[in-house]
């Protein structure tokens, strides 16, 4: 009797056995039938083993994938199991292949490639701008300030971003002023640079609100007197944590003009030390501007020196180029070197570079930049409605014929006009549109603006 009972025992849980093994193996089988689905995809940010990629409607997903073997910019399929969620920071899904895409882009023009601090975009960027109309990529180039009827007949035109100033922020809170900023970027296809000179001390464009900042903004100098390079670095962390909350971000500053004369002109503006000082300044800010989600702007080059105010009047820069260049570039040679993303060109005309033209109009003065700095960032003009600039016909074309890639410009209507008639003409070459348009939106693309803000 106990045979049987072991017998019977034993068949059933053979029988039980060979269940779980056939039920096993049938959920094995779902899996491995599962339906595989394609993803084709440009790779927009790779950290480690999680990659971020942008589908053609612009709609972010991030995979987790090791040994990923493609860089930002390439177009790839990823093979993945069930359902996206674009809801999900990291998709759950299991990523069974990935390969390069048969989609081959045209190919970016050679001459407009560099081993620069954009370079890890210029193919997104160049997929973007062959999507642009000529009216969208001439509006790129132009940063414009902010007219006093708001932006209610901006909407027809297009822009690359606006400068604000201190009465676009009078008696506004918080909740205002993201009101207002999140109503340009609404407005256009394009996110916008959103810019201030925020500097400090004489020049405080959002802190002079207290209903913004407790108190304004203190000058380089004071900060330096106070707490070194340290004082600079912290109060460059939190200025940028103020300005990236309510929507800002590019600050036109540091001023890293060489100043120690009390009567020059630009004096309180500077950090007031000599010239080693004033480039461990330039480095300090833009080091510790990284990541905020601010870009900041050296200026104003090749250095202000003891120059008049050039907002009412022309200044003329009589100095030595020897004593401009061991006295007044270094600070720019060192943001450089920390990966400043903007430098601002004054309006000066420095007769020992160019006794011609003003320095932001001197084709001179931005190979300079360009080939003895090594600079790849972004070129901007000082405001060109200034009155240095009033006696100087076609301002617009002559900033961007010397080498500028943004233009600050109160009269945006002229600037167009100016640019579409140089184009007419031919005294301005369609081409030279496109490749600073392209690169203004590869500063966008580095900067964090192009993804899902995009329209």
């Amino acid at each position: 009797m106990n045979k049987k009972i072991i017998g019977f025992s034993i068949i059933v849980i053979f029988i039980i056995l060979l269940v779980v093994l056939l039920l096993k193996n049938f959920n094995n089988k779902e899996i491995t039938t599962e339906t595989t689905n394609k993803l084709e995809s440009t790779v927009i940010k790779i950290d480690n083993d999680l990659i971020t990629v942008q589908d053609s409607n612009n709609t972010l997903y991030t995979f987790s994938i090791k040994d990923f073997s493609f860089n930002i910019g390439d177009n790839i399929i990823i093979e993945y199991s069930g359902v996206l969620n674009k809801d999900n920071i990291i998709q759950d899904n299991l990523v069974i292949n990935y390969f390069e895409s048969a989609f081959k882009e045209e190919s970016i023009p050679k001459e407009w490639q560099d081993n620069g601090i954009f370079k890890d975009y210029y193919t997104l960027a160049y997929e973007k701008l062959k999507t642009l109309s000529l009216d969208e990529k001439i509006g790129q180039i132009l940063l414009v300030r902010l007219p006093a009827d708001g932006i209610s007949e901006l909407k027809k035109y297009y822009f690359g971003g606006f400068v604000l100033y201190q009465k676009d922020f009078q008696n506004k809170n918080e909740e205002e002023v993201k009101e207002m900023i999140s109503l340009l970027q609404n407005s256009y296809k394009i996110p916008l640079l959103t810019a201030v000179d925020e500097e400090g001390g004489k020049i405080v464009r959002i802190s002079s609100n207290k209903k913004l900042v407790n108190e304004p903004f203190k000058s380089s100098q004071e900060l330096y007197k106070e707490g070194g390079l340290e004082a600079i670095k912290e109060d460059t962390i939190n200025k940028s944590k103020i300005l990236n909350n309510l929507g800002i971000n590019l600050n036109l500053a540091p001023v890293v003009d060489v100043s120690l004369d009390e009567s020059d002109y630009m004096y309180e503006r500077s950090i007031g030390q000599n010239t080693l000082v004033t480039s461990q300044y330039a480095k300090t800010v833009i080091e510790a501007s990284k990541n905020t989600g601010v870009s900041y702007t050296l200026k104003h080059f090749p250095g202000y020196g003891n120059n008049i105010d050039t907002h009412k009047n022309e200044s003329i820069d009589t100095r030595s180029y020897e004593e401009i260049l061991t006295n007044d570039i270094p600070p720019f040679e060192e943001g450089i070197k920390s990966k400043a993303e903007a430098i601002l060109v004054s309006h000066n005309i420095v007769s020992s570079i160019d006794a011609d033209n003003p320095a932001s109009l001197s084709k001179n003065i931005h190979n300079i930049l360009r080939n003895e700095l090594n600079f790849t960032g972004i070129i901007i003009t000082d405001d060109i409605s200034m009155g240095a600039l009033d006696n100087v016909s076609n301002t617009t074309v002559k900033a961007i014929n010397a080498g500028n890639d943004l233009i600050i410009t109160t009269d945006y209507i002229k600037s167009i006009n100016e640019i579409k008639q140089a184009l007419n003409d031919n005294e301005l070459n369609e081409d030279t549109i496109n490749k600073l348009a392209f690169r203004i939106l590869a500063w966008k693309y580095y900067k964090g603006l192009m993804f899902e803000n995009e329209k």
